[in-house]
């Protein structure tokens, strides 16, 4: 337990222990686990979801991932004991299987697990649920949620160790690579010293950090650069340059026979401007704007993201736009960026103010 509280204030202490408190009792109540993640999840979700099963398991409880759909190609190689099965398939196999806790992992909402999945979700199971997102306005106090988690990776793993379970490989590069992604390769103000002493047992078993990143990064196709050149191609800045965004269409994407997960990642070139607090990219999904945005230093996006309807960590966050009537993209993104403008003054103005 020593080492997984090194360097946290009393506040942080409290909020730990009992967040482990709870993850701990909760297993040991249960033997027949499901654990499941969001609607197209990411490697967070994915790594998490798979290390946790792979511990769960070496403890002898009888334990399963199961997704809204099967596991995409580009994850395959982080699930090398095949533990995560799509809703369709899992029923085949295991028609009669009824949990008695379901774990969710990098989600706190039922909303966000995919129709499929819903109907599990329901009363009569406890569910449990392990986030490091923000979850305003509902009782967390059976539930697992720390804001201040690098990534739902991490705290997985200080849950593993918890646990009293030693990490293997194919538990450690899971949690790994969640971690890799959902701090942008440990760029983002979350990352601590505890996410670093996470990383180094993590190492301990053998993972290769190169190949670790390249296994998520390093499996792009030349069509991915060409995308990558057409959008960056859209980069603009507001006046002061402190405000940067990019615009994807969906007829790039169709161009350039790529899909929205090839995305994802195209937003941090825009982190490395001089002078940038907020970067932005909008997305173009016809009747919609889908619109991320990321921030490495004191501006909380999340606050801005709530201002559009939206909402997210302080440093990545995101939202929907509606166009208005015979609204242009051009005349939606200037009307935005306005906002932004606004709402990161009156957040440096509180900021100094404190």
């Amino acid at each position: 337990m020593n080492s997984l509280v090194t360097g946290l204030s009393a506040e942080k202490l409290i909020n730990m222990i009992t967040i482990l408190d709870t993850f701990k009792s909760r297993i040991q109540a249960a033997d027949r686990i499901l654990i499941t993640t969001h609607e197209f999840p990411d490697a967070d979700g994915i790594g998490s979801e798979i290390a946790l099963c792979l511990a769960l398991r070496s403890l002898g409880k009888k334990s399963f991932c199961l997704n809204e759909e099967p596991l995409l190609e580009r994850y395959q190689y982080l699930d090398q004991d095949r533990v995560v099965q799509g809703h369709d398939d899992f029923l085949k196999d295991h028609a009669n299987f009824k949990p008695d806790l379901i774990i969710v992992v990098d989600t706190n909402t039922k909303a966000r697990v995919g129709k499929k999945m819903g109907v599990f979700i329901g009363e009569s199971t406890p569910t449990l649920y392990i986030d490091h997102h923000p979850c305003r306005g509902r009782d967390l106090s059976t539930h697992c949620i720390d804001v201040t988690a690098a990534a739902t990776g991490q705290m997985v793993g200080e849950m593993i160790e918890y646990l009293g379970v030693k990490f293997t490989k194919k538990m450690a590069l899971p949690i790994y690579t969640s971690i890799i992604i959902d701090t942008s390769s440990f760029r983002y103000p979350t990352v601590s010293a505890n996410t670093h002493r996470l990383v180094a047992k993590l190492m301990d078993t053998g993972i290769n950090p190169p190949e670790a990143y390249n296994g998520i990064y390093g499996t792009k196709r030349i069509v991915h650069m060409h995308l990558l050149s057409q959008i960056l191609k859209s980069a603009a800045t507001n006046e002061s340059e402190t405000i940067a965004w990019m615009v994807l269409k969906k007829e790039d994407i169709d161009q350039f026979k790529s899909d929205i997960e090839d995305t994802h990642a195209f937003i941090n070139h825009l982190l490395i401007l001089n002078n940038i607090k907020v970067a932005i990219m909008f997305r173009d999904d016809g009747d919609q704007v889908k619109m991320s945005l990321r921030s490495s230093g004191d501006i909380d996006v999340g606050l801005v993201a709530a201002a559009l309807g939206g909402g997210g960590h302080s440093h990545s966050a995101a939202t929907i736009l509606i166009r208005g009537n015979n609204e242009s993209n051009e005349d939606l993104i200037k009307k935005t960026v306005k906002t932004v403008e606004e709402v990161v003054k009156k957040i440096e103005k509180d900021l100094h103010a404190l």
